[in-house]
């Protein structure tokens, strides 16, 4: 497929991301751009992910952004992380998508808000918690341990 193709598929799938009116189609659109690993569709995708009600769509949306390994989405995902949290609630599957997703964009911003599941009770959320410090910052062990009077929002909160 050529460039010109290419662009053209990339068009039409933010279209249906934005405008189809069955969520599978726009959840099918989010998948298929977060494939094509094209960093043109982070804002795009961080804007739909700010406005979408449906939440298959939206995990679709945080999986596409972690395929796309663009640190632009960040701050997005981890907006939704918080509104997630602020549930009565929360969707644990939910959660594993933003996990997931922030250790493969590998930003560091995302350690402070992770941290608190490294003492979550449940062992899923620990383990993806975990497998996402020693992904992003390897020797977040010894960090802490050096630190031992902060917590690990402190510790890991960037432009201290």
């Amino acid at each position: 497929m050529n460039w010109h193709e290419k662009n053209i598929e990339f068009n039409n799938l933010i279209r249906q991301l934005f405008h189809d009116n069955d969520w599978h189609k726009r959840a099918e659109a989010a998948r298929q751009l977060g494939l094509l690993e094209d960093g043109r569709a982070t804002n795009l995708l961080c804007r739909a992910l700010r406005s979408e009600k449906d939440h298959i769509v939206v995990n679709k949306i945080i999986e596409a952004l972690g395929r796309i390994k663009d640190g632009r989405a960040t701050l997005r995902i981890v907006e939704r992380l918080k509104e997630e949290l602020d549930k009565y609630e929360p969707d644990k599957y939910r959660i594993i998508y933003i996990i997931e997703s922030l250790t493969k964009i590998r930003d560091k911003r995302a350690l402070e808000f992770l941290g608190p599941f490294l003492d979550s009770s449940d062992k899923e959320l620990k383990s993806l918690t975990q497998n996402a410090f020693d992904t992003i910052e390897p020797n977040w062990k010894e960090i802490i341990k050096r630190e031992r009077n902060k917590s690990i929002q402190e510790i890991f909160k960037i432009g201290k």
